[in-house]
């Protein structure tokens, strides 16, 4: 006997592989040819590739669907974890430097999820926030290109924050694939 059910049918927009969020042509984080020469430039691509996922996995979303805390008792959601990214891109200049810390960018902690509410000057905040933090954290690393190079009070190697760059966005798209899939039902890498 079946029951009616609140939970969105399961679908993507591939039509190759069935579950790929987009087909390989219409993928914007697939390139041709080799990969790139080079740890710092590896490591670069694939935080790239994953802050793209990020957004990739918040399109075609209204301000209450990105907002919807879609995976109970989880106080997570696209729109909070769009925040707590930018959140932790300025922190981590917070490592990387000897200066006083920068304030928290949403306050109180826990407040980049707790307040991510259904609001689209909200949302377009976020994503203003995300991408001037983003581009501050790039620039600030762009000055230090070698891996090796200790830096900051705790004299974090720039090779473990840059791994860790790419460890907290691929954390944090596995959320976002759980959170989407119960917004809407979309599946995909």
């Amino acid at each position: 006997m079946g029951h009616m059910s609140d939970q969105p049918a399961r679908w993507t927009q591939a039509t190759v592989y069935p579950d790929m969020w987009a087909d390989p042509d219409d993928d914007p984080r697939n390139s041709e040819g080799t990969g790139p020469d080079g740890e710092l430039a590896t490591l670069q691509g694939f935080l790239t590739d994953y802050r793209l996922t990020l957004r990739m996995k918040c399109e075609g979303l209204d301000a209450e669907q990105l907002a919807r805390r879609s995976v109970p008792p989880s106080t997570m959601s696209l729109l909070g974890l769009v925040r707590h990214l930018a959140m932790v891109e300025r922190d981590w200049r917070n490592w990387i430097s000897d200066d006083e810390p920068l304030p928290r960018l949403y306050g109180r902690r826990d407040a980049d999820f707790d307040e991510a509410v259904a609001d689209q000057a909200l949302v377009d905040a976020a994503y203003a926030d995300l991408e001037r933090e983003q581009a501050a954290t790039d620039a600030a690393l762009a000055e230090h290109p070698d891996l090796g190079e200790r830096l900051g009070k705790d004299r974090t190697s720039v090779r473990e924050l840059m791994v860790h760059r790419v460890e907290e966005y691929a954390r944090h798209c596995g959320h976002a694939d759980l959170l989407r899939e119960c917004v809407d039902g979309r599946v995909g890498q």
